[in-house]
């Protein structure tokens, strides 16, 4: 066939038609179907197909050159799951976009190559796709005739690849913004979600002051804390951590949550409740997800605390007589594949007593040298604030990290959990 001359008349009506073509959308599939609509105005086809890489790829600079959007004409409406050149760039397209050079193959059976996208294809040309000097896909032709094009069309496609380039990659650009928007869309709603499985507050429990709070870091986490008040009188303290982060660590803790209010329903002791929550984990976690917990039940008359720290921070009882103990007594975290053995705890809140239960958020908080806020600095900053309510003391450990890291956000969630027994024998608080 007769190949389209550069003339400055043709390229300002290719480019006319290309603008009055794709003016009204931004959709990169509706760009892409357009724009092989308007090809058909520069050199005929009998297949034609216009192929973007996925951004992360290029940027990436990967031997891998996978397809993130394509628009065909003449091909088979969908294409084959082993296809090689939109999974792994083969072909004369791959080529290409491998190397930034046209490529025509006067009769594809003689060309090493060619990579079969449709059995009546004799002849075949390519061009890449540039946007600011980077390959962002390619433009690829198929004839049913031996010797369809020749190197003088080499020239026109490049022409029409380049005048395509900028619109695809405003398209992809915008995909790519309604798809970050619709992620920050979904966090959201996640961590709204997760902030309304969290108590409102701590139940009321006549000689003790109870306080909690979780701050979230930038992701979805999977911290989560709880007091759930029994029916015997006694509460259920409980703070626990999945490992990772992201809405599948929210979606993990979700369940742990439904679990455990499913299991206190029947019996609340510490070695039973563990145990049922450890299996509920390795079910429905599988082995590649874990989850620290600490749980406990207070009995409110005596101060009695009986506990199970599965592999969690242990939580930190300061005495009032200046007498510290760590709850370490436990097992491994729940959901590990491997037996284990829970050996459960006692230890006794006493009048002015203070408990302190907290995920790693909390005293793996860096400063600018990269150092940790550490158990030392968490225990003096509750020492020092012991004489004030629970809720003024989770404050001020709250201003003492930010004020160590010198930021006030939070790497990991930061979750701590207070509980003091009254120092006074009328129960009532300074």
């Amino acid at each position: 066939m007769e190949a389209t001359t550069l003339s400055a008349e043709f390229k300002c009506g290719l480019l006319l038609e290309i603008s009055q073509r794709i003016s009204r959308t931004f959709d990169l599939q509706t760009v892409l179907a357009q724009l092989l609509e308007s090809l058909r105005l520069v050199v005929d086809y009998d297949a034609a197909g216009i192929f973007v890489l996925n951004r992360s790829v290029r940027l990436a600079r990967d031997a891998r050159f996978l397809i993130a959007g394509m628009a065909t004409v003449g091909f088979a409406p969908n294409p084959r799951p082993d296809d090689t050149m939109l999974r792994d760039g083969r072909g004369i397209v791959g080529h290409v976009i491998t190397t930034g050079r046209s490529v025509v193959a006067p009769d594809v059976r003689l060309d090493r190559r060619y990579v079969e996208g449709r059995r009546t294809t004799l002849s075949e040309i390519a061009v890449p796709i540039f946007a600011n000097s980077d390959i962002i896909g390619a433009l690829n032709l198929e004839s049913n005739d031996v010797d369809a094009y020749s190197q003088a069309d080499v020239p026109v496609l490049e022409f029409f690849a380049a005048a395509a380039g900028t619109s695809i990659e405003k398209a992809v650009l915008h995909r790519e913004v309604l798809e970050r928007q619709q992620l920050a869309d979904q966090l959201n709603l996640a961590r709204e979600v997760q902030a309304n499985l969290l108590p409102v507050g701590p139940p009321p429990i006549p000689g003790y002051d109870l306080a909690a709070t979780n701050l979230p870091s930038s992701e979805i986490g999977g911290d989560y804390y709880d007091y759930i008040p029994l029916e015997n009188g006694q509460i259920a303290l409980v703070v626990a951590d999945v490992a990772g982060k992201g809405i599948p660590a929210a979606l993990i803790m979700a369940g742990f949550r439904a679990a455990l209010r499913t299991e206190l329903r029947k019996e609340a002791d510490p070695i039973r409740i563990v145990g049922e929550l450890n299996r509920h984990v390795l079910e429905s976690a599988g082995v590649s997800r874990f989850v620290t917990a600490i749980y406990g039940v207070l009995e409110p008359s005596t101060g009695r605390l009986r506990y199970v720290n599965c592999g969690h921070n242990a939580p930190l009882l300061l005495h009032s007589d200046g007498r510290h103990e760590f709850l370490e007594s436990g097992g491994p975290a729940l959901g590990l594949p491997w037996p284990r053995n829970f050996q459960q705890a006692t230890v006794t809140l006493h009048p002015g007593d203070v408990l302190a239960l907290y995920t790693d958020g909390v005293v793996e908080l860096t400063d600018g040298d990269d150092g940790d806020f550490g158990l030392q600095r968490l225990m003096d900053a509750l020492r020092r604030s012991s004489h004030l309510p629970a809720r003024q003391m989770i404050q001020d450990v709250i201003d003492t990290t930010r004020a160590f890291a010198e930021r006030d956000s939070y790497e990991d969630d930061f979750t701590l959990v207070i509980a003091k027994r009254d120092g006074y024998p009328d129960g009532q608080r300074v």
